[in-house]
């Protein structure tokens, strides 16, 4: 679960450079399989269905351009970081309060725990 509004396009570009970051290709608009195309040139993909966060970056041509100006800052140590941890622990990405709010809606709490046996 992510919190759309805060990570979202984080997200996006963390995926999107994936193949980048792995020395597969120089520029993500190079990788077949990525949605990069599709988000910052308007090129048809059957597969791929916008979000609305997405969307409100604009209409069509300046929407293409403000994604395209997205990755012109790459994403932080600690953002990366963030999204890593998420996906490895199963975690909702947001904020404290984000996290509560999803705790709350699904009766689980999210994080780490001691190890071994509680202690007597």
């Amino acid at each position: 679960m992510i919190d759309a509004e805060q990570y979202l396009l984080n997200c996006y570009r963390y995926i999107e450079m994936n193949p980048v970051r792995a020395g597969m290709v120089a520029d993500p608009s190079q990788y077949r399989w990525s949605s990069y195309r599709y988000n910052s040139m308007g090129e048809p993909d059957e597969v791929v269905s916008p979000h609305e966060r997405f969307l409100a970056l604009g209409e069509k041509t300046s929407r293409h351009r403000h994604y395209q100006a997205l990755f012109d800052t790459a994403l932080t140590a600690e953002q990366i970081n963030a999204i890593r941890q998420s996906a490895h622990f199963s975690m909702p990405l947001g904020n404290q309060r984000f996290q509560q709010q999803v705790e709350r809606a699904l009766g689980q709490k999210f994080g780490y725990a001691a190890r071994g046996r509680p202690r007597k």
